[in-house]
């Protein structure tokens, strides 16, 4: 490699091989020592704004010519402005032994380093990245030749320099976003970015049984459920185990868009299509290209948006509001609403050719009244979360608590309990949720005894194992069966588990009549 050509061919090749500067100078420095018989290369970056200097890589011929502190230097302020002057000058500095540099320059070169130096500024578009340094013993002199190889070597080795600079950067905003995504996720109660779908393996197995069936195809899925049932939770889902999970997931929710917006949200449009367009703006469909939109509470889109949805859902194509040229994306629908659109479509207000587009997976997910055996792993997380987002120890849920959870009616469904569950979190005072006051349940005052009140016959009186064995009864089936354990019969009754076992003996009561697969 005794030509010059080939020298520069190797430098630049190397220089945009490796991402870290490290590599790139550790192969290059060791061809330089070698071909311009060198004792060593360095190169230092510099961050003016911190005013420090530092060694980031070097090559040596032996370790005796290696300097002993390569550390990170503070440059003096005062000479920050005469540093600048000399990078942007693209000026090369020779240094001679016992030669004592200029004080802007003496704080780039380590403390140790003796001998015949060269110092040539890495700048590049009014930006300063550091200073590449070569030298040699007192013996050996720097010659003419060196310089005129050095100043060739300057835009190869500033190339290497700067992509190491950038890919720091980018690897401290990845740790600054990760961590602003951990302390997120503590706020949130949450150790992951996936949704947790409680009640995967029981109340909503089904469900998911039909969200595996249908994650892999891009059809659209409708998702039919109460208010609050938790139909987000499955379109993501939907999304996450989906080809498309890497892709953006985009949620509307159709209701809470106006009218006279709801083109310009969905469509995006042109800048100077209407008062108030100062810039062209990107729509939900565009933003969501590659990946899935949820269109929460479709049944609320007026009449002329259902249209442009129609074709959107036919071809992939629309038209932002102002413009006229067709776009396309790639976009995989999942629509949910609490309405009933067949009823809808038989009155009209519902595009029947737009119900069959959206309806072609249909999911019905069940309201939290009618999959009570999720209750208790959905009041746990959610106190969980609770504990999390307020940031007060975790409280417990007592069997009387658990007892008023599973006999509430929840017209709220999900999303009610889990505002109960944060409201109990705040109100209570002890060792455990304040579920009742929560629920906003009244203590009934005790009234005395009334024979005439509660039974008019004395034949209708039922007689104390009847009524105790009524009130087991109801007790297995809210446990669904379980006698012992975690909101098992016993804990509901505030019994011994063998106690109850006993008496179930006596009265002839058999728990297995009450499991969910009986």
């Amino acid at each position: 490699m005794n030509n010059p050509a080939d020298l520069l061919l190797f430098v630049w090749q190397e220089a945009c091989r490796h991402v870290h500067i490290q590599e790139s100078i550790f192969a290059i420095g060791d061809t330089l020592v070698q071909r311009m018989s060198l004792d060593g290369v360095l190169i230092c970056s510099l961050d003016l704004e911190k005013a420090t200097a530092e060694t980031l890589a070097g090559a040596f011929r032996d370790e005796h010519t290696k300097p002993g502190d390569l550390s990170k230097s503070e440059i003096i302020q005062p000479h920050i402005e005469k540093l600048k002057e000399w990078l942007q000058s693209g000026e090369i500095v020779h240094i001679k032994p016992e030669a004592e540099p200029a004080p802007y320059i003496k704080y780039l070169i380590p403390q140790e380093l003796n001998g015949n130096l060269l110092l040539a500024p890495l700048y590049t578009d009014h930006s300063p990245h550091g200073v590449l340094i070569i030298y040699t013993n007192e013996k050996r002199p720097l010659l003419f030749e060196h310089k005129n190889t050095l100043k060739d070597l300057i835009q190869p080795i500033t190339t290497a320099l700067n992509n190491h600079q950038r890919l720091e950067e980018i690897e401290k905003l990845k740790e600054a976003a990760e961590a602003d995504l951990n302390s997120l996720f503590s706020r949130l109660g949450r150790s992951e970015i996936g949704d947790v779908v409680i009640g995967a393996n029981k109340g909503l197995k089904h469900v998911m049984e039909r969200v595996r069936l249908v994650s892999n195809s891009d059809m659209p899925v409708l998702i039919l459920g109460e208010t609050g049932a938790g139909k987000e939770v499955v379109a993501r889902a939907i999304h996450q185990q989906s080809p498309r999970t890497d892709a953006p997931f985009i949620r509307v929710n159709c209701g809470a868009i106006p009218g006279e917006l709801i083109d310009s949200e969905l469509f995006g449009h042109e800048r100077g299509s209407f008062t108030g367009a100062t810039e062209t703006r990107k729509g939900w469909f565009e933003r969501a290209d590659g990946g899935t939109l949820f269109l929460d509470e479709v049944g609320e889109l007026p009449h002329a948006a259902q249209v442009r949805l129609l074709r959107v859902l036919q071809d992939g194509t629309f038209e932002r509001v102002g413009g006229g040229n067709p776009l396309h994306v790639d976009v995989r629908i999942v629509a949910a609403t609490h309405r009933n659109l067949p009823e809808m479509v038989s009155e009209k207000s519902f595009r029947e050719d737009l119900w069959y587009r959206i309806a072609v997976f249909p999911v019905d997910l069940p309201p939290l009244r009618d999959r009570r055996e999720d209750i208790p792993d959905l009041a746990r997380h959610f106190a969980l979360k609770a504990t999390q987002l307020f940031g007060v120890p975790l409280k417990a849920i007592s069997g009387h608590g658990m007892s008023l959870l599973l006999n509430y009616d929840w017209p709220g469904n999900v999303r009610e309990l889990s505002t109960v569950i944060e409201r109990a979190t705040i109100l209570s005072k002890g060792l455990e949720l304040d579920i009742e006051t929560a629920l906003g349940i009244q203590p009934k005052s005790r009234k005395p005894f009334n024979n005439e009140t509660h039974y008019s016959e004395p034949d209708s009186f039922p007689s104390l194992d009847h009524a105790m064995k009524m009130h087991i009864e109801k007790a297995l089936q809210i446990s669904k069966g379980r006698v012992e354990g975690p909101f098992g019969a016993a804990e509901l009754l505030d019994i011994n588990p063998h106690t109850l076992r006993g008496r179930m003996r006596k009265l002839e009561i058999h728990w297995q009549e009450y499991r969910p697969d009986n």
